[in-house]
Parts: structure tokens; C-alpha cells; sequence
């Protein structure tokens, strides 16, 4: 039974007194048993946390009595179990670290575009350009058809990747895509600034698409940050596993061969004296 919620959500709202707002926020989720992580910067805030739906729903009323935290895009699922291992309320520079500080969402938000308004693109055929602005280890779960995709190791390469694409996309009516949305919604400004004419972010990341539309053109899973690993286009708990010693992600197919040995290595860090465990999940969506 799926008796645990799990939300996320991000805004990009001018921050002061970070260390206060830390204080308080950790002390109210610990008071309502949640366990996940906040990010808090002078940006903005970015939140993954998961516990009793009553509890949780209580610290969201809590949040949003403040008018910086009002109408969060909350986005909700639910598992079996708590996926969190601990609570933690980190301050950052970033929310999401793209390094390009001339990108300030909350002074100028791109072109959105909701799910079901791109399953209509999709569905009629429109000259569309979908853009995976997530890690590759992400991207190998899933993703939708005929996505470009930049190989991506961290979300801090995007600014030097996109470049590349100008010349054959710089006119393409171009739909940027993430888990939540966060990463979308930077990368979109970007374009914009780097002179990409037609740039939309998806409104709510995959999550929201997978809510809405039930995941059509999309092949695969979805990545989260958290111990599910992976959702289906059903918002439910998949198979995948993460490897104990890199963090990459692992199908059922992957965890059947002889390079996965549960603890000890998998087939992209086998033979390395240091894995590279490159999954941060305190990562933004």
C-alpha cells in the first residue's frame, strides 16, 4: 500500500536571511517526521521531501503562510515506503548550478509550454524540437522520441553544449525538457539570450507530463533523486536499482551481468580503483 507522499517543488524568489530560513524550515519538517532535502539560496527555493500525507500537507500550509513561498507548483507521488534517507536543509549558490549569473529567472521567466498543449504538437506531427536538458546517466532510462540530446554529465556543461546546436536550431521551435522543470526553465532563458528565436520550457518537467498524459511519446523511465531510483509513466516505483559504488542507475537487464556485484561494482565502474559516483541527489528536478 502506498501510504507515503512525496513532493517537490522549486520557486525562483529573492532570498535574504538564509541562515534563519534554514533554521526554521528544518525545524518545522522535523517536527512533521519529513525526511528529504531543501535548497535554499538567494535565488530561490527547491524542495524534495516525503512522509505522512497529513504531516507533509501540514508543512506545506506552514511554508506558504509566507507570501516568498506562496502557490508553489507542488508536485505529488506516492510509494510503499520513506525513499529519503534524512532530512537535509542546505544553503547553495544556486538552487540548480548552472554557473551563469546573468540568468535570473525571477526577473524574466521563458516561454512555457503545458503538457497537454505538447502532446497536441506531438500528436498532429508540428515541426517540434525537444530538447533533454539532464544528465546522460538520467537519459539512459528514458526519454522522449526523437529527442536531442547533449551528453550531459553535469547540468554546468549546458551553457558550452547548447552553443553547438545554434547553427542547425537556432529558428527550430524548441521545447526544453527536465524532471521537474527547474533545469528547463534556466536552459530556456539561456537560448533565449544566446539567440535561439523559439525556445518553450515543459511547464512541471516529465513528472507533470507523466500526470497528464499518461507519458505518451515518451519511451522508458524517469529518474528521481531519491531511493525509488526511477518512476514509470504511472508515477509508480520501478525495478531500477543504483549501483552502491558509482550511483548509476541499473535496469533488470544491466543487473544481470556478471560486472554487477550489489555493493561492490557495476558495468560502468568496474576495474576503477575510484568510481566516479556522479549522481548528487541533492540535484535539483
Amino acid at each position: 500500500m502506498n501510504s507515503i507522499l512525496n513532493t517537490s517543488a522549486y520557486k525562483f524568489v529573492s532570498l535574504t536571511d538564509l541562515p534563519n530560513w534554514r533554521v526554521n524550515i528544518k525545524a518545522q519538517a522535523e517536527l512533521h517526521s519529513l525526511k528529504g532535502t531543501v535548497l535554499l539560496s538567494l535565488e530561490g527555493i527547491n524542495v524534495f521531501l516525503a512522509g505522512l500525507p497529513e504531516q507533509l500537507n501540514a508543512f506545506r500550509a506552514w511554508l506558504e503562510q509566507y507570501p516568498c513561498f506562496q502557490a508553489l507548483p507542488w508536485k505529488d507521488s506516492w510509494s510503499p515506503e520513506q525513499p529519503f534517507k534524512r532530512l537535509l536543509v542546505k544553503l547553495k549558490k544556486e538552487i540548480i548550478s548552472m554557473g551563469v549569473p546573468t540568468i535570473i529567472p525571477e526577473n524574466h521567466r521563458a516561454k512555457t509550454v503545458q503538457p497537454q498543449q505538447l502532446k497536441a504538437w506531438l500528436d498532429q506531427g508540428d515541426d517540434v524540437v525537444l530538447l533533454d536538458t539532464r544528465n546522460d546517466y538520467e537519459v539512459r532510462l528514458g526519454t522522449f522520441d526523437d529527442a536531442v540530446l547533449l551528453d550531459l554529465q553535469t547540468f554546468r556543461a549546458f551553457p558550452e553544449k547548447v552553443t553547438e546546436l545554434l547553427a542547425d536550431y537556432k529558428k527550430k521551435k524548441i521545447v526544453t525538457f527536465c524532471t521537474g522543470g527547474i533545469r528547463c526553465e534556466k536552459a530556456a532563458l539561456l537560448m533565449d539570450e544566446l539567440g535561439f528565436s523559439d525556445v518553450y520550457q515543459l511547464d512541471g518537467g516529465i513528472l507533470k507530463y507523466f500526470e497528464e498524459c499518461h507519458g505518451d511519446h515518451y519511451q522508458g523511465e524517469c529518474f528521481v533523486f531519491d531511493r525509488r531510483v526511477a518512476l514509470d509513466k504511472a508515477l509508480n516505483e520501478t525495478a531500477t536499482v543504483q549501483c552502491f559504488a558509482c550511483l548509476n542507475p541499473l535496469t533488470p537487464m544491466e543487473q544481470r551481468l556478471v560486472s554487477y556485484v550489489p555493493g561492490v561494482s557495476c558495468q560502468y565502474c568496474i576495474g576503477r580503483k575510484k568510481p566516479a559516483a556522479h549522481v548528487d541527489h541533492a540535484a535539483a528536478l
